[in-house]
């Protein structure tokens, strides 16, 4: 059994990667749902406050916004209205590294990426907010400035599906130091990886972390920042099916894994656990938000759960 099980978009012909994208569109919109557009509403409230007008004062109004002059001009108290300036800039950062081919379930860690930039990119339009877009390996690939259409959605999914990963790890501390270059502030900034560098045990993976929570930290401070782990089942636990003959997407390791094995299993599982943990205590000390995905599990799911989660103040 490879380790390779599930097809990536690297190498398909236009008219099926055009299927695939019109796949991933059709899917995900039809998990728009209202209650999933309300919830982005609410958990996402804008920026701030836009003047709209003065009026006349009625009674219930807060007193506090009584525009002073102009009561003093026209006798009759009025006060200051505002509105809440409601549009917000969405910034999706996808890992393209190799590793993201992995999947053996539903789909591919990369074409769950893809899922979920479709899905918050369609909320995104329906509350009329912009959508920007960047995918990153050992540097950026690409990036999009921020849109708001149908087609700047398909962009972005035909993007993450057709271009080749890179045989390199990502550097996710590159693509935050190119994000602090701009002087934007209060965006909402998704990043979807496997976290595999970050992840890690080991001196390398330490150091990674240390140099890369300060980054984090700063970018928080400008703006809202949301990790999106994203998992296939196969790494966290494996099943028994005997010797599964597997290949690392980044070394090109070959890797023969006894699968049979309690003891395997059990390590397996350990590591997984322990990969996660460090992630979290990173993700805690920087205060960056998780939605965790999973290859088995479609993507609306779990945002759902998140928008309900910090509807509650349970997330910051």
């Amino acid at each position: 059994m490879d380790g390779d099980f599930t097809e990536s978009g690297r190498g398909l012909r236009a008219p099926e990667l055009l299927a695939r994208v019109r796949a991933i569109r059709l899917r995900t919109r039809r998990q728009v749902s209202s209650f999933l557009a309300g919830g982005y509403r609410s958990t996402f409230r804008g920026s701030g406050i836009e003047f709209e007008e003065v009026r006349p004062y009625l009674p219930g109004d807060d007193v506090r916004a009584i525009d002073w002059k102009v009561t003093a001009r026209r006798i009759d108290p009025h006060i200051k209205s505002f509105r809440e300036d409601r549009q917000l800039s969405l910034e999706l950062l996808i890992d393209n590294s190799a590793s993201m081919d992995f999947g053996t379930r539903r789909v591919t860690k990369r074409e769950l990426a893809a899922e979920f930039c479709a899905l918050l990119a369609f909320v995104a339009l329906e509350n009329r907010d912009r959508v920007g877009f960047s995918l990153y390996a050992e540097k950026r690939l690409m990036h999009l400035a921020p849109g708001r259409s149908a087609a700047h959605i398909n962009r972005i999914v035909r993007e993450v599906i057709a271009t080749p990963t890179s045989p390199h790890p990502a550097d996710l501390e590159h693509e935050l130091v190119e994000r602090l270059r701009s002087r934007s502030r209060n965006n909402l900034i998704f990043i979807a990886s496997d976290f595999r560098g970050l992840a890690g045990a080991g001196e390398a993976a330490e150091r990674a972390r240390e140099a890369i929570r300060p980054r984090l930290i700063e970018l928080t401070a400008r703006h809202d920042v949301i990790a999106v782990p994203i998992r296939d089942p196969f790494e966290c636990e494996l099943p028994n099916i005997g010797l599964v003959e597997g290949r690392d997407p980044e070394s090109g390791q070959q890797i023969l894994i006894d699968t049979g094995s309690k003891a395997v299993r059990d390590q397996w599982s350990a590591a997984a656990n322990a990969r996660e943990a460090r992630l979290q205590r990173l993700f805690n000390r920087a205060r960056v938000a998780q939605i965790p995905l999973q290859t088995s599990e479609p993507v609306s799911h779990p945002v759902q759960r998140f928008f309900e989660q910090r509807g509650r103040g349970g997330s910051r």
